[in-house]
């Protein structure tokens, strides 16, 4: 596990930035935390660290936005609007989970059985000042029964 400390969006991208360096293709990342948490602001800088030119923003309505790097793409994927675990099957996520993406799914909760075994759990914490984030990255390897 690893923990960053953030005093504003700004470190926030940079913290993910530098953390991007570290994912291959076929990683999924997982991303938990509340409303205004760095969530996306998170993934606006790691797009940015894997050398996205497009703007990045946040696919609430669309649910899922690609954007292309060189290595393949990325798949970035809000189910903050899904209640029901069986639209996941409907809107193709799973797809995502291949060597062509690296994958970030915000507010993941309702899907987490149908995560790979292996994948990335990021949660974002308040602080004690307003701007302040405490970012814990966490390995998950499951074993598939």
């Amino acid at each position: 596990m690893r923990s960053f400390h953030s005093h504003s969006v700004t470190e926030t991208r940079e913290i993910a930035k530098s953390f991007s360096r570290s994912l291959v293709p076929g990683t999924v990342v997982a991303l938990k935390g509340t409303l205004g948490s760095g969530k996306t602001q998170f993934v606006i800088g790691a797009c940015e660290g894997l050398g996205v030119t497009a703007r990045v923003s946040s696919p609430t309505f669309t649910f899922i936005n690609e954007y292309d790097a060189a290595f393949g793409g990325i798949a970035h994927i809000d189910l903050y609007r899904v209640e029901d675990p069986e639209a996941i099957a409907q809107i193709g996520i799973e797809e995502y989970f291949s060597p062509r993406f690296i994958c970030f799914i915000e507010w993941p909760e309702v899907m987490l059985p149908k995560l790979p075994d292996d994948h990335l759990m990021i949660e974002f914490q308040h602080g004690r000042e307003d701007k302040d984030r405490e970012i814990i990255v966490q390995e998950v390897h499951r074993v598939s029964a």
